[in-house]
């Protein structure tokens, strides 16, 4: 079982990077952020958006709440049923757009869209809940967009250790693997620098041959 921090009080309310200089606006970055249902979208875009996120939210109905499993979440009361938006400024040269995508299967048909034009993708993936994060972590490596997976920690611990999420899920060894707080400004921050450091990889990699 592995321990992070619990999140600094307030931490929840993301603080910007200073305006960029007049003239030279930033960079704008498409980034996704994926997922089963519940494992803390939402949560994430929330804690690190400099506006106020845009959020598709619906109650979750009694037909509903018989096809998506509550039991790990047995206080949510509403779900994604399109997208999350939110922005952040990292700093005067880069602006990162994040986009969540709903978790539940019968919404997979709008992923393509929400993909498109993204330079990478953040899986945030629950281990008590390991099987409903297959999907997201497929549709990356099928459609070949550099992502990152990031293991986010309930009550501040997760159920397993990093090699065996990789093994569960079939990660392969150049997907970066890390446990973040979906709750935690910086810890959401740290998890979006990484999915930015693999995709500059892969595209200095692809200039290069």
């Amino acid at each position: 079982m592995v321990s992070v921090p619990s999140p600094t009080p307030g931490a929840h309310s993301a603080t910007a990077a200073e305006p960029p200089s007049a003239g030279q606006p930033p960079l704008p970055v498409k980034l996704v952020i994926a997922g089963g249902f519940g494992v803390g979208k939402t949560t994430a875009v929330g804690a690190i958006s400099e506006i106020r996120p845009l959020t598709t939210e619906a109650a979750i109905t009694e037909v509903a709440a018989g096809v998506d499993d509550l039991t790990h979440t047995p206080g949510k009361t509403t779900t994604t049923v399109a997208m999350d938006f939110g922005c952040i400024t990292i700093d005067p040269t880069l602006k990162l757009y994040l986009f969540g995508t709903p978790g539940q299967d019968r919404f997979g048909f709008m992923w393509d869209d929400v993909v498109e034009g993204a330079l990478g993708g953040l899986v945030i993936v629950d281990t008590r809940r390991l099987d409903d994060c297959y999907a997201a972590v497929d549709y990356f490596e099928h459609k070949d967009v550099p992502f990152a997976v990031a293991v986010n920690a309930f009550d501040g611990e997760v159920q397993h250790d990093l090699d065996e999420v990789r093994w569960a899920l079939d990660i392969s060894e150049h997907v970066p693997l890390v446990v973040f707080d979906a709750r935690e400004t910086g810890s959401v921050r740290d998890a979006l620098l990484v999915v930015l450091d693999v995709a500059l990889t892969r595209a200095q990699s692809a200039a290069v041959s």
